[in-house]
Protein backbone atom coordinates (compact mmCIF):
# COMPACT_ATOMS: atom_id res chain seq x y z
CA UNK A 1 0.00 0.00 0.00
CA UNK A 2 1.08 3.43 -0.97
CA UNK A 3 1.77 5.87 2.23
CA UNK A 4 0.08 8.91 2.32
CA UNK A 5 2.08 12.43 1.64
CA UNK A 6 0.48 14.69 4.06
CA UNK A 7 1.33 18.44 3.86
CA UNK A 8 0.43 20.06 7.14
CA UNK A 9 -0.18 24.13 6.29
CA UNK A 10 -0.51 26.56 9.07
CA UNK A 11 -1.12 29.78 9.74
CA UNK A 12 -3.67 32.58 11.46
CA UNK A 13 -5.33 32.96 7.90
CA UNK A 14 -6.22 36.24 9.09
CA UNK A 15 -7.51 36.35 6.06
CA UNK A 16 -7.53 33.41 4.01
CA UNK A 17 -6.88 34.56 0.48
CA UNK A 18 -5.64 33.89 -3.43
CA UNK A 19 -1.99 33.53 -2.53
CA UNK A 20 -2.76 30.93 0.35
CA UNK A 21 -4.63 29.00 -2.47
CA UNK A 22 -2.06 29.18 -4.98
CA UNK A 23 0.75 28.17 -2.41
CA UNK A 24 -1.61 25.52 -1.47
CA UNK A 25 -2.37 24.13 -4.33
CA UNK A 26 1.54 24.41 -6.54
CA UNK A 27 3.25 22.60 -3.42
CA UNK A 28 0.37 19.54 -3.46
CA UNK A 29 1.65 19.15 -6.73
CA UNK A 30 4.72 19.75 -7.18
CA UNK A 31 5.44 17.63 -3.95
CA UNK A 32 3.08 14.88 -5.13
CA UNK A 33 0.74 15.42 -1.79
CA UNK A 34 -2.19 12.92 -0.94
CA UNK A 35 -3.80 15.64 0.91
CA UNK A 36 -2.95 18.92 2.49
CA UNK A 37 -4.28 19.71 5.94
CA UNK A 38 -5.14 23.77 6.76
CA UNK A 39 -4.40 24.19 10.32
CA UNK A 40 -5.98 27.02 11.73
CA UNK A 41 -3.89 28.51 14.79
CA UNK A 42 -6.30 30.03 17.10
CA UNK A 43 -3.37 32.00 18.85
CA UNK A 44 -0.10 31.87 17.98
CA UNK A 45 2.60 32.41 20.05
CA UNK A 46 5.13 34.72 17.85
CA UNK A 47 1.90 37.02 17.91
CA UNK A 48 1.11 37.46 21.13
CA UNK A 49 0.95 41.08 20.99
CA UNK A 50 -0.84 41.00 17.73
CA UNK A 51 -4.80 41.42 17.70
CA UNK A 52 -6.04 38.52 15.47
CA UNK A 53 -9.88 38.36 14.71
CA UNK A 54 -11.96 36.28 16.46
CA UNK A 55 -11.72 32.84 15.62
CA UNK A 56 -15.12 31.73 14.69
CA UNK A 57 -14.42 34.48 11.80
CA UNK A 58 -11.16 33.30 10.56
CA UNK A 59 -12.57 29.43 10.98
CA UNK A 60 -15.81 30.49 8.87
CA UNK A 61 -13.56 32.41 5.78
CA UNK A 62 -11.09 29.19 6.09
CA UNK A 63 -13.82 26.76 5.37
CA UNK A 64 -15.20 29.24 2.74
CA UNK A 65 -11.68 29.11 1.02
CA UNK A 66 -11.14 25.08 0.95
CA UNK A 67 -14.23 24.25 0.62
CA UNK A 68 -14.37 23.27 -3.50
CA UNK A 69 -10.84 21.70 -3.38
CA UNK A 70 -11.13 17.80 -2.47
CA UNK A 71 -7.31 17.52 -1.81
CA UNK A 72 -7.76 20.64 1.09
CA UNK A 73 -8.91 20.12 4.29
CA UNK A 74 -9.63 21.74 7.60
CA UNK A 75 -7.49 19.94 10.85
CA UNK A 76 -8.95 20.82 14.09
CA UNK A 77 -5.89 19.85 16.09
CA UNK A 78 -4.81 22.93 17.25
CA UNK A 79 -8.68 23.84 18.27
CA UNK A 80 -9.31 21.08 19.73
CA UNK A 81 -5.91 21.78 22.43
CA UNK A 82 -4.98 24.21 25.02
CA UNK A 83 -2.48 26.68 23.85
CA UNK A 84 0.22 27.93 23.34
CA UNK A 85 0.23 25.90 19.86
CA UNK A 86 3.58 25.38 18.57
CA UNK A 87 4.30 23.41 15.08
CA UNK A 88 6.56 20.56 16.53
CA UNK A 89 3.77 19.54 19.35
CA UNK A 90 1.09 19.52 16.39
CA UNK A 91 3.32 17.62 13.93
CA UNK A 92 4.07 14.67 17.09
CA UNK A 93 0.32 14.96 17.89
CA UNK A 94 -0.42 14.17 13.90
CA UNK A 95 2.09 11.57 13.62
CA UNK A 96 0.48 9.66 16.37
CA UNK A 97 -2.85 9.79 14.91
CA UNK A 98 -1.32 8.74 11.51
CA UNK A 99 2.04 6.55 11.46
CA UNK A 100 1.98 5.38 7.91
CA UNK A 101 1.63 9.01 6.00
CA UNK A 102 4.73 10.62 5.33
CA UNK A 103 4.43 14.47 6.96
CA UNK A 104 5.72 17.27 4.58
CA UNK A 105 5.43 20.23 6.72
CA UNK A 106 4.83 23.44 4.75
CA UNK A 107 6.35 26.58 5.34
CA UNK A 108 7.21 30.04 3.95
CA UNK A 109 10.93 31.09 2.61
CA UNK A 110 10.90 33.35 5.83
CA UNK A 111 9.80 30.76 7.99
CA UNK A 112 12.80 28.68 6.95
CA UNK A 113 15.36 31.59 8.06
CA UNK A 114 13.74 31.48 11.60
CA UNK A 115 13.29 27.81 12.44
CA UNK A 116 16.40 27.77 14.34
CA UNK A 117 14.42 30.21 16.89
CA UNK A 118 11.13 27.63 16.98
CA UNK A 119 10.76 25.74 20.00
CA UNK A 120 12.44 22.36 19.73
CA UNK A 121 13.49 23.29 15.76
CA UNK A 122 15.81 19.88 15.83
CA UNK A 123 12.73 17.56 16.87
CA UNK A 124 10.73 19.13 14.43
CA UNK A 125 12.71 18.94 11.65
CA UNK A 126 13.20 14.82 12.97
CA UNK A 127 9.89 14.42 13.43
CA UNK A 128 8.52 15.49 9.76
CA UNK A 129 9.64 13.53 5.92
CA UNK A 130 10.38 16.78 4.28
CA UNK A 131 9.82 20.23 4.66
CA UNK A 132 8.13 22.16 1.90
CA UNK A 133 9.53 25.66 1.77
CA UNK A 134 7.24 28.02 -0.55
CA UNK A 135 8.90 30.96 -2.20
CA UNK A 136 8.48 33.61 -4.20
CA UNK A 137 11.10 33.61 -7.69
CA UNK A 138 14.03 35.20 -6.55
CA UNK A 139 13.78 34.29 -3.55
CA UNK A 140 17.02 33.35 -2.08
CA UNK A 141 17.47 30.56 1.11
CA UNK A 142 20.59 29.21 1.69
CA UNK A 143 19.83 25.96 2.96
CA UNK A 144 23.27 25.33 4.00
CA UNK A 145 23.81 28.17 6.28
CA UNK A 146 20.82 26.61 8.39
CA UNK A 147 22.76 22.74 8.58
CA UNK A 148 25.09 23.85 11.44
CA UNK A 149 22.20 24.77 13.81
CA UNK A 150 19.68 22.07 12.55
CA UNK A 151 22.16 18.44 11.18
CA UNK A 152 19.87 16.95 8.60
CA UNK A 153 17.56 19.65 7.61
CA UNK A 154 19.58 19.88 3.89
CA UNK A 155 18.32 16.38 2.88
CA UNK A 156 15.01 17.29 4.01
CA UNK A 157 14.12 20.89 2.36
CA UNK A 158 12.40 20.47 -1.19
CA UNK A 159 11.68 24.01 -2.60
CA UNK A 160 7.90 24.79 -4.09
CA UNK A 161 7.89 27.70 -6.90
CA UNK A 162 5.42 29.76 -7.65
CA UNK A 163 4.28 32.50 -9.87
CA UNK A 164 5.15 36.00 -8.61
CA UNK A 165 2.80 37.53 -6.10
CA UNK A 166 2.59 40.08 -3.30
CA UNK A 167 -0.67 39.15 -1.63
CA UNK A 168 -0.59 39.16 2.10
CA UNK A 169 -2.95 38.98 4.95
CA UNK A 170 -1.52 42.08 6.55
CA UNK A 171 -2.01 44.22 3.11
CA UNK A 172 -5.67 43.43 2.97
CA UNK A 173 -6.07 44.34 6.27
CA UNK A 174 -4.61 47.25 5.82
CA UNK A 175 -6.49 47.76 2.33
CA UNK A 176 -9.89 47.14 4.09
CA UNK A 177 -9.24 49.19 6.94
CA UNK A 178 -8.27 52.17 5.11
CA UNK A 179 -10.86 52.21 2.33
CA UNK A 180 -8.33 50.47 -0.59
CA UNK A 181 -9.63 48.17 -3.42
CA UNK A 182 -9.20 44.44 -1.91
CA UNK A 183 -11.82 42.32 -3.37
CA UNK A 184 -9.76 40.33 -6.39
CA UNK A 185 -7.25 39.19 -3.26
CA UNK A 186 -10.04 36.83 -1.99
CA UNK A 187 -12.38 33.97 -3.19
CA UNK A 188 -15.84 36.12 -3.77
CA UNK A 189 -17.69 33.98 -1.18
CA UNK A 190 -15.00 35.42 1.64
CA UNK A 191 -15.14 38.41 0.37
CA UNK A 192 -18.94 38.72 1.10
CA UNK A 193 -18.25 37.38 4.07
CA UNK A 194 -15.89 40.30 5.12
CA UNK A 195 -18.36 42.44 4.00
CA UNK A 196 -21.37 41.31 5.96
CA UNK A 197 -19.48 40.74 8.96
CA UNK A 198 -17.68 44.69 8.50
CA UNK A 199 -14.32 42.83 9.31
CA UNK A 200 -11.01 44.95 9.40
CA UNK A 201 -12.72 48.08 9.27
CA UNK A 202 -10.18 50.22 11.75
CA UNK A 203 -7.79 52.39 10.36
CA UNK A 204 -4.20 51.29 10.05
CA UNK A 205 -2.02 54.34 9.88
Amino acid sequence: MTRQRIGLFGGTFDPPHLAHLLLASESAYQLNLSRVLWILTPNPPHKDNDPITALEHRLAMLDLTIADNPLFELSRLELERPGPHFSVDTIKQFAVQEPEADIILLIGGDSLHDLPTWRSPADLVAAVHQIGVMRRPGDSVDVSSLVEKLPGIDRKVRFVDTLRQNISSTEIRRRIANGEPYRYYLLPSVYEYIVKHRLYEVRIK
